[in-house]
């Protein structure tokens, strides 16, 4: 198998190894490359280098190019589809001896639908959406599955013309292992936030984008509440943050499901993979002045479905980590099942394996946990 990502943010490439992970538990072989390799210097640059600038200081401009994506003769459509045109000839040779292509990010997989629909491409080429809402950007008549999170995503889908399939999602298996009792008093701890006092994890990816700051503050609405901040690999952000009062501001951290086990709450606003991890983890999920474009766009859909509130201002913020900590104080004496909220005998590993002539190895379940 060859997996298609990009390394804009951890989300896709967070997917892909997860894939890759199970797959080689299935007994496929499989290869991450990055989608982003295979375009111009300029191409490469300006995704990478352009989202998170665009999403901070000009959230309008992203917002609209986000939508315009949506019309193929619109100037940000062309300039997509230039991309993807320009990715082919490097696609085509990496999947020159795989049995089928899997794309973990939305431009891969039109490059694949397009390769694949006028017959260039002579293997199976699937999608896997990493975001809750769908786009036009992750759908391509020409692609051989389209995979999704959840039933959420699939029935949001609908509106492009092409099946989905929830498979449910492809998080690393130590969120969805049981925690000690013991590691939310000891996290806590050392971070040094008191036992009892309501916990809320701010997440805003790799980049610390967003307006976190202004979710901070929304957050001492809440008379007893503490604001743990995963401020990523953002140095400003958490030099911004840092003695504030009932506030710790964290960089790069590889103990996140840790920091999950001593939360009540996360406050997220993208939607991104830390969403997902936190939803089977057993987190309560809380989305809050989402980022423009697709993060407004999942929020909608993540509301809609139940599985993220979406306050709209500080003091319904306050309330809902007040609900998120009574909740968890409920779900510590009883943990539900990972599964609970999506397909439980589905993975996107089983559906990918087979196009390989790969089946049966192994309970989904058993998979996912490694």
């Amino acid at each position: 198998m060859l997996v298609l990502s990009a390394s804009i943010g951890v989300g896709h490439d967070g997917a892909a190894r997860e894939l890759v992970r199970r797959l080689g538990r299935r007994g496929v072989s499989a290869q991450v490359l990055d989608w982003t390799s295979l375009v111009p210097a300029w191409g490469r640059q300006l995704l990478r280098e352009l989202y998170a600038p665009s999403v901070r200081y000009t959230p309008a401009l992203f917002d609209k190019i986000f939508l315009d994506l949506e019309h193929p003769n619109r100037a940000a459509s062309r300039l997509a589809e230039r991309l993807c045109r320009a990715a082919e000839p490097g696609a085509l040779a990496a999947a020159r001896d795989v049995d089928a292509v899997v794309a973990t990010y939305p431009l891969a997989g039109r490059t694949l639908g397009a390769l694949r629909a006028d017959g260039r491409l002579g293997v199976p080429a699937l999608s896997f959406l990493t975001d809750p809402a769908a786009h036009r950007t992750w759908c391509h008549p020409g692609l051989d599955e389209h995979l999704t999170v959840t039933e959420a995503t699939v029935v949001h889908g609908r509106r492009y013309g092409v099946a989905m399939r929830a498979v449910g999602p492809l998080c690393a298996p130590r969120f969805s292992r049981p925690k000690p009792r013991a590691t939310r008093e000891r996290v806590r701890g050392e971070l040094g936030v008191p036992s009892q006092v309501p916990l809320a994890l701010l997440a805003s990816g790799s980049l610390g984008m967003g307006e976190v700051e202004h979710a901070v503050r929304a957050l001492e609405y809440h008379p007893r509440a503490w604001s743990v901040v995963a401020c990523g690999r953002n140095t400003r952000l958490r030099g911004r943050l840092a003695g504030l009062e009932r506030v710790v501001a964290l960089g790069w951290r590889d103990d996140v499901p840790d920091l999950m086990a001593a939360a009540d709450v996360l406050v997220h606003n993208a939607g991104g993979l830390s969403c997902t991890e936190a939803l089977v983890a057993g987190l309560p999920v809380v989305t809050y002045r989402p980022i423009p474009g697709h993060g407004r766009a999942n929020a909608a859909v993540l509301a809609g479905a139940g599985l993220a509130a979406w306050p709209s201002s500080p003091v319904e913020l306050a309330a809902a980590v007040e609900q998120g900590h009574r909740e968890r104080a409920s779900l510590r004496q009883r943990r539900p099942r990972a599964g609970m909220w999506w397909i439980d005998d589905a993975d996107a590993s089983a559906i990918v394996a087979r196009y390989a002539g790969v089946d049966g190895l192994g309970d989904a379940a058993d998979v996912a946990a490694g």
